[in-house]
């Protein structure tokens, strides 16, 4: 989805609030293509939106008051008429685009599957993915990448949580973001069953605990969740768990909308013990150079010799250049460090 033209460069005062019981601050609010980025009044972020996942939580009233997500604790108070017009402009069209039930839809749905079939016999499993993959709206998306969460959560546990900690990565995911558009929404570090990262569909990248606990920058973690990044825009998540699930699963959420939830318990057992390998450097080294970070913590944290990813710390693209901008400060990083406890 991409937010309209004329609001390309809004920005607007806002007061937002981390979680119910946190203090009240005055941010400045930006509306980006697909996301919403909130500021601190000195510029650094606060925390990253996507557009698609927005909800208010008080219709026709002013000023309006919206979360991140359904269930989430933030909360964002919005005056300023141009923005929150952009931002229901974009609700709108988020809704429209949401499956709706009823005799027409599911004449067409059943129609479009029959034309795929008898066109593509012998690549059907292929072209069932492919196809559900364009035609599956954002929301929907987020919504497989929710349960998918849910099925990897039964081993790692749920996710470590602190109010620094979770301010911290989200400065990661901000900062990561543009040099990978669409594939860090969010990052979050559980403490069991995820040896590095892993991506997951709608744009959140699960972290293990050890990326932040066994190393003394957070540029390992950055690195790590950079790479898982490129890899998902090279193998969409989405449809890596679709060519998993089977073409059955496929043509069932075709018509109804929705995946069994074997689906997705098989999926994250076949993830977490047998991760996908990092894409090659001369995938990783652009990404690193947009997103202005060293490769070379990233490169030793995969191999203390330096020998298999030599690439990656000869073609560091901060080598010889001034100290990078830092991806948080020192407290945040001690607060991340220890933010899944003993």
């Amino acid at each position: 989805m991409t937010a309209l033209t004329r609001y390309a460069r809004l920005e607007c005062p806002g007061i937002w609030r981390a979680e119910p019981d946190a203090q009240r601050l005055d941010v400045v609010v930006g509306f980006g293509d697909a996301s919403l980025v909130i500021s601190d009044l000195a510029g650094r972020p606060l925390s990253h939106w996507s557009l698609a996942a927005v909800a208010r939580i008080n219709p026709g009233e002013v000023p309006a008051l919206y979360t991140p997500s359904a269930e989430a604790t933030e909360l964002l108070e919005v005056a300023d008429d141009t923005m929150v017009e952009a931002v229901e402009t974009v609700r709108r069209a988020v809704a429209r685009a949401r499956p709706r039930g009823g005799r027409v839809r599911a004449l067409a749905l059943v129609a479009s599957l029959a034309s795929i079939v008898a066109a593509s016999v012998f690549w059907l499993p292929e072209a069932l993915v492919r196809h559900a993959v364009s035609v599956l709206p954002e929301p929907s998306r987020a919504e497989m990448g929710t349960r998918l969460f849910a099925a990897i959560e039964r081993v790692s546990r749920p996710p470590c949580r602190g109010p620094r900690a979770d301010r911290a990565l989200t400065a990661v995911a901000a900062r990561l973001a543009p040099a990978v558009p669409g594939s860090v929404a969010s990052v979050v570090v559980v403490p069991d069953g995820v040896e590095r990262a892993l991506a997951l569909p709608g744009g959140t990248i699960v972290a293990g605990r050890a990326l932040v606990e066994d190393h003394e920058t957070p540029e390992v973690l950055a690195g790590y969740v950079l790479a898982e990044a490129v890899r998902a825009g090279a193998e969409p998540p989405l449809a890596d768990l679709l060519e998993a699930a089977g073409t059955w699963a496929v043509v069932r959420l075709l018509t109804t909308g929705h995946l069994p939830e074997t689906a997705f318990a098989g999926y994250a057992e076949a993830r977490l013990t047998d991760p996908p390998a990092p894409p090659p450097a001369e995938a990783l080294l652009p990404a690193f150079a947009t997103a202005e970070l060293t490769s070379t913590p990233y490169a030793y944290a995969r191999d203390v010799t330096g020998e298999s990813v030599l690439p990656l710390v000869e073609g560091d693209p901060m080598r010889g250049k001034a100290a990078a901008r830092p991806l948080m400060s020192d407290g945040d990083w001690v607060a991340l460090q220890n933010v899944c406890g003993p």
